[in-house]
């Protein structure tokens, strides 16, 4: 078995990559790709490309053919055993003759959670585990996350220069960041379910928030913007350009004719909390809609909203190699703060890379020490 680990892991490699092809295409499912090897030749491959669409094995078995019988079947997540929008891969692959399946992860959806595995060895075909596991759990974060939770997976966005400032003393930022850096985040935005504002940058920049790339296709992400007392503009380009859907999520206190006019101009209207928004009850109640990630495109007051309630789950930090100064020039995380080192958050599994003229930083958020 050992001797055949560096074959194993080099085809699981190609799965990974091939499964990288629909990112933000399959929500609610994960990304998953598929190889068939047949005497050190692939012989079929692909991969799921949308929910209710054929999953990765599927894909790779038709191409396959006749040639699927005694191959082995490289595949980056655990072929599913139960009918949903499409029928059990375990059956497809016992009734092809694959001879021996090698996965990545094991699917924790409670409908599969090991026994697309144990159907496959019942009947009598060898099963590996664990192949690239590592890189198949970043891959598909998103999904393990909210399979599980139910809630989905947040990460926040944020650029400023090397004195730590996200704007000039009079609120100006555009541009921060090198184009490079913009590009990056509209890719971003393009693999995520939701974008989330807050009421500030909503008044100070009236964004679309849409996914502006050459030759892209898909729809743009639900838009979400967080106003406790319901003071979006009737006449944003959130509400008027009819690009995506829109939530605005306002507090109890919001004036009922605010709202009731957010909602002629087509926004819809959800109240959680009363003084601020409920970030928490925010996310459960995207979740329960099948939207499984969230990226936080807000200012100071909205990201240490998520950060001191262990709400992000990741964090991508532009840094650009330029000095604003300016006590009251605003900073990427603002509220009451951390009361020292020991209490701040750290990243773990950071890295570090230059995009064009800047830094991007990125890592998950944890209590220092944990």
């Amino acid at each position: 078995m050992d001797e055949e680990r560096p074959l194993d892991e080099s085809y699981m490699r190609e799965a990974l990559r091939l499964a990288e092809y629909a990112r933000g295409r399959t929500s609610p499912n994960p990304l998953v790709g598929a190889v068939i090897v047949r005497d050190g030749i692939i012989v079929g491959s692909g991969w799921h490309r949308a929910a209710g669409e054929p999953h990765a094995e599927i894909h790779a078995l038709r191409m396959a053919g006749d040639l699927a019988r005694g191959a082995t079947l490289y595949v980056t997540l655990e072929p599913c055993c139960h009918y949903g929008r499409t029928g059990p891969c375990a059956e497809a692959v016992i009734a092809a003759g694959i001879a021996r399946v090698v996965t990545a992860l094991g699917d924790p959806n409670p409908a599969v959670a090991g026994h697309g595995i144990e159907r496959l060895r019942a009947a009598g075909i060898a099963v590996a585990t664990g192949i690239c596991a590592e890189k198949a759990r970043r891959q598909n974060e998103v999904f393990l996350k909210w399979v599980v939770t139910k809630r989905p997976f947040v990460t926040l966005k944020t650029a400023m220069t090397l004195d730590g400032k996200t704007a000039s003393r009079t609120g100006a930022s555009h541009w921060i960041t090198g184009e490079a850096a913009r590009t990056r985040v509209h890719e971003w935005r393009d693999a995520y379910d939701v974008i989330l504002v807050g009421i500030g940058t909503v008044l100070a920049d009236d964004p679309s928030l849409t996914v502006r790339l050459p030759h892209r296709t898909g729809k743009n992400p639900v838009r979400v913007v967080l106003d406790s007392m319901a003071r979006t503009p009737h006449d944003a380009k959130l509400l008027t350009d009819g690009a995506a859907r829109t939530i605005v999520v306002a507090g109890e206190r919001a004036d009922p004719k605010r709202t009731a006019l957010l909602q002629a101009c087509g926004a819809e209207v959800v109240t959680f909390g009363r003084e601020r928004p409920d970030i928490a009850a925010l996310l459960d109640f995207l979740g329960a809609q099948e939207l499984t990630s969230v990226f936080v495109e807000g200012g100071a007051a909205v990201h240490w909203s998520f950060l001191s309630a262990g709400l992000a789950d990741k964090m991508h930090v532009f840094i650009a190699p330029m000095l604003m100064g300016g006590a009251d020039a605003p900073t990427a995380v603002g509220g009451a703060g951390f009361d020292g080192p020991q209490s701040a958050l750290g990243l773990l599994d950071m890295t570090v890379e230059r995009v064009g003229a800047d830094i991007l930083v990125t890592g998950y958020p944890v209590k220092r020490g944990d």
